[in-house]
């Protein structure tokens, strides 16, 4: 979901925590070559509330990882589909069957227009690496094809820690690798002021609204990459914006807010 950024961001380094300067582990991925990725301008399907709809006639579909079961994965693959499994890594839910194994030292503000999420404390690699690992062998278990991280822009936001943009591209590096090592490929969901120093790391983005908010250009290192952007609006009108992303090269449509099954795509 879209996430307010504060003006200004909260710099005192809170007492206990894991040293965020640490080196990352060594990376153990998968050859780019062997994972699939989302084809640049392909139409795609995202929905994360109500009964899944299975017969959306498009070669992508983005889903949740904990609610989508492995045989509807199953069924989308048989119809031509790949799925992409949606996961909260910055985010504590409360509706999540995993959320008693997370420590409270490690949650902190509750996010803006989201009153069952909480902010993580992403430094704290040693508590939510085995919690997130878990999560990414689900969706690979269940047959996914990708993964969708929500919430990799904590440090922009007013989460009750002291996050630093190094912090943030510290724990989107490891998020990364945890996909890859696993054979999946991951997307950089918004996070725009980090996407020229992420893109290496990612193989195809995730967008809110940026032509809402005047900041597709931002994208522009991922579509010269020639990697899929696939991009949703929920306020404009489809004759207002899909000109332009056509243009641009992204997969884009309207989408409510709740991500339920409706889709006005470009």
């Amino acid at each position: 979901m879209r996430r307010l950024v504060v003006a200004a961001l909260c710099l005192a380094v809170l007492a206990g925590c894991a040293d965020s300067s640490a080196e990352p582990p060594p990376r153990t991925t998968a050859p780019a070559g062997d994972r699939w990725s989302p084809q640049q301008g392909a139409p795609w399907q995202w929905q994360l509330r109500g009964d899944l709809d299975l017969d959306v006639d498009v070669p992508v579909y983005d889903v949740d990882g904990q609610t989508t079961s492995a045989e509807q994965v199953a069924e989308l693959h048989e119809k031509g589909r790949h799925v992409i499994c949606y996961v909260s890594v910055g985010t504590y839910e409360d509706f999540r069957p995993d959320k008693d194994r997370f420590p409270a030292d490690v949650l902190g503000k509750q996010l803006e227009d989201w009153s069952d999420e909480r902010w993580l404390d992403i430094r704290r690699w040693d508590q939510l690496e085995p919690i997130l690992a878990a999560r990414f062998d689900q969706c690979r278990d269940k047959g996914f094809d990708a993964i969708e991280p929500d919430n990799v822009d904590a440090y922009a936001n007013d989460s009750g820690f002291g996050l630093t943009a190094d912090d943030q591209l510290t724990f989107n590096r490891r998020i990364a690798d945890l996909a890859h090592a696993r054979g999946l490929s991951v997307a950089l969901k918004n996070d725009l002021d980090q996407v020229a120093a992420l893109e290496p790391d990612f193989d195809f983005a995730v967008n809110e609204e940026c032509m809402r908010y005047s900041e597709c250009d931002e994208l522009e290192p991922f579509l010269r990459a020639g990697k899929a952007v696939l991009h949703v609006e929920y306020e404009l009108d489809p004759k207002d914006f899909c000109a332009e992303a056509r243009k641009l090269g992204m997969s884009s449509m309207r989408k409510p807010l709740d991500l339920g099954p409706d889709r006005q795509p470009c």
